[in-house]
């Protein structure tokens, strides 16, 4: 019988481990007593960790890959970040585009309009000052404004990581003062749109109170009767209020354009948000590179090298599959490869725009069938990829699904148990990255925030008796267009609590589990019914297709990997037996039922 199973590995060169820790034991660090609980060894063994968000941590061997290249949220002392003006008419589409640009260049959004309601909601003088003017559907004077955003804009945030001011400056004065504090743009955006376009826009738009959402009455209406019922009209969105801040509006935008006359770029915004935006970001983009070119000369060729650059790359540089998979617990080199292989590769499928996405990788310590299963591999996985996009400048939201059921049904996987306590006690590094660009979450629709940039999903999985599909539903169809990551789903259909499979639904599950695509998948193959050696390897790493691999001995008495054929698609288990037996594919075969 030929390696088509995918099953489990127990042999008897697997040793477990008798305490549970996010980070194998290794030779260069002393093991733990089995008495330690887990907070401590957490503690204990993560000291290593990064420091700030401009470390560099060159050759380290307890460094990933990743953190060798820096995991560095800001701009390095002698890169100068990205400065960005954007101006639009009210409902030019500003506040949508200011989002994007955001969450791709990682810039420090400073709004006058958020500035000034947090003055309001505070219920400051200056705030009851400039609640007259914004109830009047006026401009807030410059005096009350400068203040607050100059004073933002020294804040260390926004001078090391870049800034995007929005709705600043809106007069000449404002623009010569930030002159004379020689505070100066790279880009200054203007979106042009037309003004019976941007009245409609004002005067068909509505506000849920609740919640905070805002809608248009034909082109995004509510999604249903009650939240119709419950919108209202905001005071400053009554076409004769839109008409004077349109003017008041072209009024100072022309003054404003001789000071940023040099910089300034028309983008028109009448336009689908996508298309709009992909003007902007090619502009931006451009920007970068110009500022780029005064650095790069000068720094050594491994650190002039973008992130981008060292993700398309990946697949030349790769050195093939570790061996002794076996060796349990892994080495910190074998889980190092792992975790590197799979965030270039989720970063590649990111960086094109795919959204619902997950990882499948089932090495020993990965597969919660077996004895050896360590829960902290899986979540130092998890880690070092919410910690790569976070230092892209993006908010990463990980979520455990919490306890199913009610009454005595209420419970989780037995695999999950605990994991949001060690993901709360693990360390994120010293600068504070959970909190910040890292939150801890659950599953479901109520934990999708504006300001999520993405979502991991840890182990996402179906309980006898209870189904996390719908929470997963619900939280996707929240998230839009922001990616969703699941890192090892187990979503097959399992029995309902009286012991009949769940059939209710079961088309829709699996056509929505089937949703997500691969970014990455590796399993060992042995022969079916064995766990004992392993005959093989299947790899996946997005864009490329499946890779099958066969383990031979060498006559040195060690082991490598050889390729033996490769797949556009995910092979079955008799294409499996046909490249071990060297048959040719594309012929009719009987199911076999191995895998």
């Amino acid at each position: 019988m030929l390696p088509a199973s995918l099953s489990s590995l127990h042999s008897t060169n697997v040793r477990t481990s008798p305490y549970l820790s996010p980070l194998s034991s290794s030779s260069s660090l002393p093991s733990p007593s089995p008495s330690l609980s887990l907070a401590p060894s957490f503690s204990h063994l993560h000291h290593r960790r990064l420091v700030s968000f401009n470390t560099v941590r060159g050759n380290n061997p307890l460094a990933t890959k990743a953190e060798r290249r820096g995991l560095s949220v800001t701009c390095a002392s002698t890169c100068e970040p990205l400065k960005v003006m954007i101006s639009g008419a009210p409902a030019s589409g500003k506040g949508t585009q200011c989002e994007l640009i955001v969450q791709k260049f990682g810039l420090v959004h400073i709004s006058t309009g958020d500035l000034l309601r947090a003055e309001v909601s505070a219920g400051s003088e200056i705030g009851n000052k400039a609640k007259e003017f914004m109830n009047a559907g006026q401009l807030v004077p410059d005096e009350i404004v400068t203040a607050m955003v100059t004073a933002r804009l020294s804040h260390e945030d926004a001078k090391t990581k870049g800034w995007l001011l929005d709705g600043y400056p809106r007069s000449f004065a404002q623009a010569q003062s930030l002159e004379n504090l020689k505070i100066r743009p790279d880009v200054y955006v203007v979106l042009d749109v037309p003004d019976e376009i941007l009245i409609d826009r004002c005067v068909g738009r509505r506000l849920d109170p609740e919640t905070g959402k805002i809608y248009h009455l034909t082109n995004f209406p509510p999604e249903t009767e009650e939240i119709k019922a419950r919108l209202v009209t905001r005071p400053d969105d009554t076409e004769e209020k839109v008409k004077s801040r349109l003017e008041i509006y072209k009024q100072n935008a022309k003054a404003i354009l001789s000071t940023y006359s040099n910089i300034t770029k028309k983008i028109d915004g009448n336009r689908p948000k996508e298309m709009v935006f992909a003007d902007i970001e090619s502009l931006l983009s451009q920007a970068k590179r110009e500022k780029m070119k005064k650095t790069t000369a000068v720094k050594p060729v491994h650190e002039r090298k973008s992130r981008s650059n060292q993700v398309s790359s990946s697949q030349d540089n790769w050195k093939g599959i570790p061996t002794r998979l076996n060796n349990i617990p892994h080495s910190r080199e074998i889980r190092n490869y792992f975790y590197d292989d799979v965030l270039q590769a989720t970063q590649r499928a990111v960086n094109d725009g795919r959204t619902r996405l997950k990882v499948e990788i089932n090495i020993p310590e990965l597969n919660p069938e077996m004895d050896v299963y360590r829960i902290g591999t899986l979540m130092e996985l998890v880690r070092v990829i919410a910690l790569s996009f976070a230092d892209d400048g993006k908010r990463v939201k990980v979520c455990v699904q919490g306890s199913m059921g009610e009454g005595a049904l209420a419970g989780m996987p037995l695999q999950l148990a605990g994991t949001r306590k060690i993901l709360e006690f693990m360390d994120w590094g010293d600068y504070g990255a959970k909190g910040t660009f890292v939150e801890i979450g659950s599953i479901g629709a109520n934990e999708v925030d504006e300001q999520d940039d993405m979502f991991i999903l840890v182990a996402p999985q179906n309980a006898v008796g209870n189904c996390i599909i719908d929470d997963m539903k619900a939280m996707t169809d929240a998230a839009g267009t922001r990616p969703v990551i699941l890192i090892n789903p187990r979503l097959k259909d399992l029995p309902g609590s009286s012991g009949i499979m769940q059939t209710m639904g079961r088309d829709k599950r699996l056509e929505y589990a089937a949703s997500f695509e691969n970014c990455y998948f590796f399993r060992l193959l042995y022969y079916a019914g064995t766990q004992y050696p392993i005959m093989g390897a299947l790899r996946m790493t997005y864009p490329n297709g499946y890779e099958l691999y066969k383990r031979v001995d060498v006559p040195s008495g060690g082991e490598k990997y050889v390729i033996l054929s490769t797949f556009t698609e995910k092979p079955s288990s008799d294409d499996i037996n046909d490249a071990f037996l060297g048959k040719p594919r594309n012929r009719e075969k009987k199911a076999s039922g191995f895998w």
